[in-house]
C-alpha cells in the first residue's frame, strides 16, 4: 500500500496472497504468505529489491535473499509515531525521498490533529474498548500494537492494553470480567464471519445487547 502510495505501483513485481488493496494489487503476482513466502517465486520475479518487514517475515527468507544476491530493504514502524519517519527511510531507500516526504509530513499533520481533538473531547469516562482481530482462536490486539495507539489517540481505552504480548490469546470469560463498552471486529481475510458464534457466547454484554458492536476493515492494520 505505502508503494502505491508513492507512485511505485508500476514497479511492482510480487505480492503475497493477503495484498488486496488497492485494487491493482489483485493483479500482481503472488510470492505466497506473509510467514512463509516462497523464495523461489521471489527469484523468479526476478526483483531489484525485496522489501521486508522486521514485524512479521522470517530471518530465514532473508538470508536465503542474500544468497541468491538479491537487495533487500527491511522496514521498521511498529507504532503510529514511527510510520512518518519510517516512510521517509522507504522513500530514501527507493529514490523517491521528495514524495515520501510530503507524505510523512501529512503523516504527522493527521497525527497531531487527532491528538488535538482526544485532548479537547469532553466523553468522560473514557469509554473501554477491546479489538478483536480473530475470533477462533480469539486474538486480540494488545500493548504495543498500531490499534492500541489509536485507541489511545482517540481517548478510548483498550481493555487489553495490559497483555503480555502484542496481539494475546484470550478468553470469553475474561472479556465478560473486563466488560468493554465498545466491541471492535476485524472483518477481511483472516477473520472471515467467525464472529457470529463469539458473539452468541457475549450475548449479555452491554455492547452486543445496545449494538455497539462495530465491523472494521482489515486496512486498520
Amino acid at each position: 500500500e505505502m508503494l502505491y502510495d508513492l507512485d511505485l505501483g508500476d514497479h511492482i513485481v510480487g505480492v503475497t496472497i493477503y495484498c488486496d488493496y488497492p485494487e491493482a494489487a489483485k493483479t500482481k503476482p503472488k510470492v505466497g504468505g506473509f510467514s512463509n513466502p516462497s523464495v523461489e517465486a521471489i527469484v523468479a520475479a526476478k526483483p531489484d529489491m525485496v522489501l521486508l518487514t522486521s514485524d512479521g517475515n522470517p530471518a530465514d527468507v532473508y538470508k536465503r535473499l542474500h544468497q541468491f544476491g538479491i537487495r533487500t530493504y527491511a522496514f521498521h514502524a511498529k507504532r503510529l509515531v514511527e510510520l512518518p519517519e519510517a516512510m521517509r527511510r522507504l522513500g530514501a531507500a527507493l529514490g523517491v525521498e521528495e514524495k515520501a516526504a510530503v507524505r510523512a509530513r501529512e503523516m504527522e499533520a493527521k497525527l497531531e490533529r487527532y491528538v488535538k481533538i482526544s485532548r479537547a473531547s469532553s466523553v468522560k469516562p473514557r469509554p473501554k474498548a477491546l479489538f478483536i482481530i480473530h475470533p477462533e482462536p480469539l486474538l486480540v490486539a494488545g500493548p504495543g500494537t498500531v490499534i492500541d495507539d489509536t485507541f489511545a489517540l482517540l481517548g478510548i481505552d483498550n481493555i487489553a492494553s495490559d497483555a503480555r504480548s502484542p496481539y494475546p490469546k484470550y478468553s470469553v470469560e475474561e472479556i465478560v470480567r473486563r466488560a468493554p463498552d465498545v466491541i471492535f471486529i476485524g472483518r477481511g481475510p483472516m477473520s472471515a464471519s467467525l464472529s457470529d458464534k463469539l458473539l452468541a457466547r457475549i450475548q449479555s454484554l452491554s455492547p452486543v445487547q445496545k449494538g455497539r458492536v462495530y465491523y472494521v476493515s482489515e486496512l486498520l492494520y
